[in-house]
C-alpha cells in the first residue's frame, strides 16, 4: 500500500495452489476459478504470490511421519488419493494462508484463495483436508513472535474436528487459540452467535483472526443448508465490521462449498466467495473518508502476464512473497 488513496486488499494466490483432482469437492481447482472472477470484477485488490511453507512449518502441528508420508505419496491425502500433484500444491496452499496471516493489519484484511484445512488433524485427514493451514499459520506466527493469541473463526458448515485434534495434542497451543465454531446452528441463531463474537473476541484479546468464510452454510448446498444468501452476506459483513471496530487484523480463506451450476461448474459457490470480498471492500475501503480508498487512476484490471508461472519471492518481496501491484494476474 503506497498511499492512502490506493487501498487494495492483499490476495495471496499462485497457480501452484491448484491441482487437477476428480472429486466431489471442487476445492483443489477453485482458487483459479475465483481468481478469474476477481480479476473481472475490478475490485481494489493487490495480488501476492505466496512463498510455500517449509516442512518444519508443517511439523509444528502435524506428526513428522504423517508429513513425510503425504509429501512422498505413501499416505493418502484428504481426497483419498496419493496424487503427487496434490502433495505439491499443499505447500503453496498453506503458504498462502500464512502469507495472508502475516499481511493482515487492523486497517486492511488479507485473503488466501485456499480451502481444505479444518478436518486435517495431527496425523490424519478426511473431508478433502490434508494439512491444517489454519494451525500451520497460527503456530508459525507464535514461533516468529508476531502473535501471542489467535482466534480461529470457523464459519464453514462443518465442525473443525482436525483443528480440535491438534489443539488437544500440541502442548501450549490450546490457551493461545480461540476456536470459535459456527457449524451447528441455523439461520437467525447462527447470526446471533456472530453478534456475540464481539464479546468473545474482546475477552480473549487475539492479535489476529483467521476466518474460514465457508460457502457451504448456504441453504442450497448439498452438504450445508443453514443460511440464505442475504444471511451469508450479513455474516461476512458483521465479521469484518466487528474485527475492524476492535482493531483486530483478519486473514480469511474460502473453506467449503459444493453447489454446482453455471459456466464454471461452481458458479453458485463463486458468487458466495465474491460476496465475501465485496463485504471486505465495503467495510475497509468504501467506508474510508472521502479521498481515501479510491483506486488510482493508473490502476489496470487483472491482466495475464507473459508467463503463466508465478514470480519467485525475491529479497525485496518481503516475507510473504512477491507483490504484484496494479491488479496484475499472479
Amino acid at each position: 500500500m503506497s498511499s492512502p488513496d490506493l487501498l487494495q486488499i492483499p490476495v495471496f494466490y499462485s497457480i501452484l495452489q491448484n491441482a487437477d483432482v476428480a472429486s466431489f469437492s471442487p476445492s483443489a481447482g477453485k482458487p483459479a476459478l475465483l481468481a478469474g472472477e476477481l480479476c473481472a470484477s475490478g475490485m481494489p485488490l493487490r495480488w501476492v504470490v505466496p512463498s510455500p511453507v517449509e516442512v518444519g512449518d508443517l511439523q509444528r502441528v502435524h506428526a513428522a511421519s504423517y508429513v513425510a508420508g503425504i509429501l512422498d505419496g505413501s499416505l493418502a491425502n484428504g481426497f483419498g488419493t496419493r496424487d503427487r500433484a496434490v502433495a505439491r500444491s499443499l505447500l503453496h496452499t498453506c503458504g498462502a494462508m500464512l502469507g495472508a496471516a502475516r499481511a493482515a493489519t487492523p486497517e486492511l484484511p488479507a485473503a488466501a484463495l485456499v480451502s481444505g484445512f479444518h478436518h486435517a488433524g495431527w496425523s490424519h485427514n478426511h473431508g478433502f483436508c490434508t494439512f491444517n493451514g489454519l494451525m500451520v499459520a497460527a503456530a508459525a506466527l507464535f514461533a516468529e513472535g508476531r502473535a501471542e493469541r489467535v482466534a480461529i473463526l470457523d464459519c464453514d458448515a462443518h465442525v473443525g474436528d482436525g483443528t480440535e485434534d491438534i489443539l488437544n495434542r500440541v502442548p501450549g497451543l490450546g490457551p493461545r487459540i480461540l476456536h470459535a465454531i459456527f457449524g451447528n446452528t441455523r439461520g437467525h441463531a447462527y447470526l446471533g452467535e456472530i453478534e456475540d463474537l464481539a464479546r468473545r473476541l474482546a475477552e480473549f484479546g487475539p492479535d489476529l483472526i483467521l476466518y474460514q468464510a465457508g460457502a457451504d452454510p448456504h441453504v442450497d448446498d448439498p452438504l450445508g443448508g443453514v443460511l440464505t444468501s442475504p444471511q451469508l452476506r450479513r455474516r461476512d459483513l458483521r465479521v469484518f465490521q466487528i474485527a475492524k471496530r476492535l482493531g483486530i487484523p483478519v486473514a480469511w480463506n474460502l473453506a467449503g462449498g459444493y453447489q454446482r451450476g453455471g459456466r464454471t461448474g461452481i458458479d453458485p459457490v463463486l458468487a458466495i466467495h465474491m460476496a465475501t470480498f465485496e463485504a471486505a471492500v465495503r467495510v475497509y475501503i468504501e467506508s474510508q473518508p472521502e479521498g481515501q480508498g479510491e483506486r488510482g487512476a493508473d490502476e489496470q484490471p487483472c491482466r495475464r502476464r507473459r508467463s503463466d508461472q508465478p514470480e519467485a519471492a525475491g529479497e525485496n518481496a518481503g516475507e510473504s512473497g512477491a507483490m504484484l501491484g496494479g491488479g496484475q494476474w499472479p
